[in-house]
């Protein structure tokens, strides 16, 4: 006989890797001639605590948006590399924190720091897996100036 019974909470005692949908909403200046952002990541968690697990997490996305000289629509593609913590204020719910790179696509676009704050929760629906929905504030600070979006993301850990 197999045990398929759910976890009964999300905090984790071994690593897990997640993969994820993660959708950008463009606010301030950033918001003048980006619409949205969508795209993809893979976030690894390693806990150092009950409560605490410490994150990388790589994705790509891509802003696309309104015209900017003529007909000529704003489109960018960004890899952001990340490093930060996850600490579950519940059994399931968390708040999180990470700093890092992001990277533009295009020739000579460069590089900006992210930092990212965020709130989120994981529902288990397996022995190892759940479901992880979260939103976040998202700042890339560069000599040009910052881009800031909300993010959201809907992922699966396993």
């Amino acid at each position: 006989m197999v045990d398929v019974k759910a976890q009964s909470s999300a905090q984790i005692a071994d690593p897990r890797l997640g993969i994820g949908f993660d959708v950008g909403l463009p606010i301030g200046d950033f918001g003048d001639f980006a619409n949205y952002g969508t795209g993809g990541s893979l976030l690894y968690q390693h806990p150092v605590s009950k409560s605490l697990n410490i994150t990388g997490n790589l994705g790509y996305i891509r802003f696309n948006g309104k015209e900017t000289i003529g007909t000529l629509k704003y489109r960018q593609s960004f890899i952001p590399i990340k490093v930060g913590a996850r600490y579950f204020i519940t059994e399931n719910i968390y708040g999180t924190a990470e700093v890092g790179s992001s990277i533009a696509t295009a020739n000579g676009s460069g590089v900006s720091f992210i930092y990212t704050p965020g709130l989120g929760v994981e529902i288990p629906v397996s022995r190892t897996g759940s479901l992880d929905i979260g939103a976040r504030y998202e700042g890339w600070i560069k000599n040009t100036g910052t881009l800031s979006f909300i993010g959201l993301r809907a992922g699966y850990n396993f």
